[in-house]
């Protein structure tokens, strides 16, 4: 009996170890299954969700120089792969798939990563990614290709980690009324020094902006980020659906797409409240309108081709300088 035990033990064993050590992450690649060496061009690709815009991933994939184009998510399928392919001329298109912290602590996923030209990360659930690859070699690996001045872009969530700020996502999303009501809400979820893009410190990014009312939520978040002591003086560039901003490696940047605009803010004063379960007043925060066409230079922070204005919360309710009070 023992000796039956001992080989039923063995059989299990030799059948289930493969299994425990299979790898986690899935890996799908079209394109030239040899990887090149070329000389790719810094740049970040800020997309606002929506539909996929042609011009924004063109400009991410000229940046590549030929190379390899690498999406990352969290979850889900390879179809950017043929789309990204059709698009452009490459040497590789692929897909990286990094559903938990034990794919994320997998070295060959870093490893995938060092080897790409340029990186996209697909929309979805920025949880995942802040929850999944947050203090991994993943995070390492793109922080290291960033630093390279390897070009970079995201959309949706991809967009909300490309920011040193993010909204994390934690617990769901929250809406402009919600946050605005209680600047410390449950849904209210903040993280910081995920990715360091240049010219992206002390910003937060967001998306689906007109589409989803989302402008008086990136107020909340600004104010959070003051009354929290993670920047005097934070930044936002919130995107609207179906628009993008392509910024060069020195800051300069020009808005694209059919959506209604890019915004961009700075907190020039301090909350007067910003508590648990109180409304927010603050005060003076400045925008900047930029429409497709217009152009924003984030190291100098001066822009045009748009409209400027500013927006004050009193007690949860948004008030813009704008003729007829227009938030938007």
């Amino acid at each position: 009996m023992k000796n039956l035990t001992l080989l039923i033990f063995g059989f299990l064993l030799a059948t289930l170890t493969p299994q425990l050590h299979a790898r986690t992450y899935k890996y799908t690649r079209i394109g030239n299954t040899e990887e090149v060496s070329t000389k790719p061009t810094g740049g970040t690709a800020l997309m606002g969700g929506g539909a996929d815009m042609d011009e924004a991933f063109k400009w991410l994939c000229d940046k590549a120089q030929g190379g390899d184009f690498l999406v990352l998510r969290a979850r889900g399928s390879d179809d950017y792969n043929p789309y990204v392919n059709k698009l452009c001329k490459l040497n590789s298109v692929a897909t990286l798939v990094i559903p938990n912290r034990r794919a994320a602590e997998d070295p060959a996923t870093a490893e995938i990563i060092h080897r790409a030209e340029a990186v996209f990360i697909a929309g979805g659930d920025q949880s995942r990614y802040i929850k999944f690859w947050l203090g991994t070699p993943v995070q390492d690996a793109l922080n290291a290709r960033i630093a390279a001045g390897k070009p970079i872009g995201g959309t949706s969530a991809g967009l909300a980690v490309l920011g040193e700020f993010s909204f994390a996502a934690m617990i769901d999303t929250t809406t402009s009324p919600q946050a605005l009501k209680n600047p410390y809400d449950k849904h209210v979820t903040l993280t910081k020094d995920f990715l360091h893009v240049p010219h992206l410190e002390h910003t937060i990014t967001d998306s689906h902006f007109v589409k989803r009312d989302r402008q008086g939520r990136t107020l909340v978040f600004l104010a959070r980020m003051t009354q929290d002591g993670w920047s005097k003086a934070p930044r936002g560039v919130a995107i609207d659906e179906k628009s993008a901003v392509l910024m060069e490696p020195d800051g300069k940047s020009f808005v694209i797409g059919t959506g209604v605009a890019a915004y961009f803010y700075q907190v020039t004063q301090p909350p007067e409240v910003c508590q648990r379960k109180q409304p927010l007043t603050i005060h003076n925060i400045s925008v900047y309108r930029a429409p497709t066409g217009a152009h924003f230079d984030l190291a100098a922070w001066q822009a045009q081709g748009g409209t400027a204005y500013s927006l004050s919360v009193e007690r949860g309710v948004v008030q813009s300088t704008q003729p007829g009070g227009a938030l938007y």
